[in-house]
This record gives C-alpha cells, sequence and structure tokens, in this order.
C-alpha cells in the first residue's frame, strides 16, 4: 500500500515537531545542569542584610565601613530596592572574586504593621529570587534589624523551599516579635510566627540581638517582645542564642552602630577562615 502525499506530510510535520522539542528539552537541561553545577561550585556566601520599617538601604552604611576597618577584608555593598509596582533596582557591585559580599534588600513600602510585614517578605522573595539567578550562591547568612527580622521570619516560614541554597546562620536585632504588646499578650504576628515556625530551616543557626538602655527596653522596643523570638526559634532551628547588649549605643536605632554588635557579627555571622580577623579581640560572651 502506497504512503499518500498527504500521509508523508503529517510524519514530516510530526518527526520536525519532535526533533525541535527534543532539542529545546535537551538545551534546557543542559542549562539546569550548568546551574547546578555552577551553585554547587560557588564559593560566595553573602551576608543578606534587611533594614527595619522607615529605613532605606542606606541604614548599614555605618555597619559595613565599621566592620570592613575591622576585618580588613573590604566586603562589597550592593543596594537592592524593591518598589511596590514590583520594579527591582541595584546600586553599587560586587567585586570579581568577593566571596562575602553584604547586600542590603530595602522597600519602597518601608511602613510598620504586620500586613506590611507580609507585603515585604513577599518582595524580599522576589528580589531574592533574582540575587540566587545573578549570583549563583548556594548559601548566605541572614541579618535584619528591627521589622527587619520579622520580614525574614515571614520569608522563612512562607516562601523559603530552596533544595540548593541554605541558609547557614540568620541575626536579627532589636526584633520586636510582639511589637509593643506585654509578654502575657500575643498578638496576631507572633502567634502566626509560632503556628507556622515548624517551617523555618531545622538546620539553622540563630542568634536574636536585644539591646536595653535600662533593662527593660531599648528606647523602643520592649526587651520582652525581643525576647519573644525564643518562642518561634528555640527547639525549631538547630541552635538559638539570645543576647542581651547594655550601655553605650544600646538605643534601638543604634544597635547596628553598637560595638558588641558587631564583634557578634563579626564573629559569629562572617566566616572565620583568616584566623588574624578577630584582631586579637575577644570572643563576644554569648548566653543561650
Amino acid at each position: 500500500m502506497k504512503m499518500t502525499k498527504r500521509r508523508k506530510w503529517i510524519i514530516a510535520v510530526f518527526v520536525g515537531i519532535f526533533t525541535v522539542l527534543t532539542f529545546f528539552s535537551y538545551c534546557w537541561s543542559r542549562q539546569s545542569i550548568d546551574v547546578l553545577e555552577r551553585r554547587q561550585q560557588s564559593r560566595m556566601s553573602p551576608v543578606i542584610m534587611i533594614p527595619g520599617s522607615s529605613a532605606t538601604v542606606n541604614r548599614f552604611d555605618t555597619l559595613v565601613a565599621k566592620i570592613n576597618r575591622m576585618d580588613h577584608r573590604n566586603h562589597s555593598l550592593l543596594k537592592v530596592k524593591v518598589y511596590n509596582n514590583g520594579k527591582i533596582t541595584y546600586t553599587g557591585q560586587i567585586r570579581q572574586n568577593d566571596n562575602e559580599p553584604f547586600i542590603v534588600v530595602g522597600f519602597e513600602n518601608n511602613h510598620d504593621g504586620y500586613n506590611n510585614i507580609k507585603k515585604q517578605a513577599k518582595m524580599f522573595k522576589a528580589a531574592f529570587n533574582q540575587l540566587k539567578v545573578r549570583y549563583n550562591f548556594n548559601n548566605f547568612k541572614g541579618i535584619g534589624h528591627s521589622n527587619g527580622g520579622l520580614i525574614y521570619t515571614y520569608f522563612l516560614e512562607h516562601y523559603f523551599n530552596e533544595r540548593q541554597i541554605k541558609i547557614k546562620r540568620l541575626m536579627t536585632i532589636g526584633t520586636p516579635y510582639n511589637f509593643a504588646e506585654p509578654a502575657n499578650r500575643r498578638t496576631q504576628m507572633l502567634t502566626d510566627f509560632i503556628k507556622y515556625r515548624q517551617n523555618l530551616p531545622s538546620d539553622l543557626t540563630m542568634y536574636s540581638v536585644a539591646g536595653s538602655e535600662n533593662y527593660v527596653e531599648d528606647g523602643l522596643v520592649p526587651l520582652s517582645s525581643v525576647m519573644a523570638g525564643k518562642y518561634i526559634y528555640q527547639g525549631t532551628v538547630k541552635h538559638y542564642t539570645q543576647v542581651t547588649v547594655t550601655g553605650k549605643l544600646a538605643q534601638h536605632s543604634a544597635l547596628p552602630q553598637n560595638q558588641e554588635v558587631l564583634d557578634l557579627i563579626q564573629q559569629n555571622i562572617l566566616e572565620h577562615d583568616n584566623p588574624q580577623r578577630l584582631n586579637g579581640r575577644k570572643p563576644a560572651r554569648l548566653a543561650n
């Protein structure tokens, strides 16, 4: 039985479509494998920082400058701003061969309140997804000041489901896990954080730093609100440590410039590949 021209044409079309699909499937698979290989081989371990409410991407400029003077490594500083319409802009750059840059993610919507915290966490997710594609890192460390720690907590509980990327350490500084409410009255936010705590990375090392001007508050956030973080993280992540700093620059907005806080960051968040980095400083004392 002879094959008609129409049947030959149909078979040729199907063969062509199959060939094209196979080619694109191979290219996609090859590209995915290349991305995974680059990520697995990457030596970059950035410190991604989130400022608190009303703060901008410039919030950590002094912190980074002081850290660079302390360890002489000249960490790069990249600033990422997420706008309400989804636009994301970058200021600064990461130097070639800088394996531990600081990346600050800020938001056009930098207002207070639980509803805004949830919106900002979603905006941070968008920025994080861009950053992981741009820089192919397989691990990172996090620092959140004030409400920045709340954004990180919501992000980790609801959006961070990465298999190829690990958050090694997180430090929240002056973070009001119960806002300004007394310890015996939990906010809806704290209740929700506790409800979804099992979504937190189980291998995370977490530090919660509180400031205290008068052993009650840091001038803005009650000490009990910061310490409420234990109900979220303690017993869920691998290590949870609560630290309280007092004295000079223990006021809420000054905490990122506090020398003891800087020591904690240098010694517990940054990598310790160079034993000379501490410059003879004694390790900051931590209390579990």
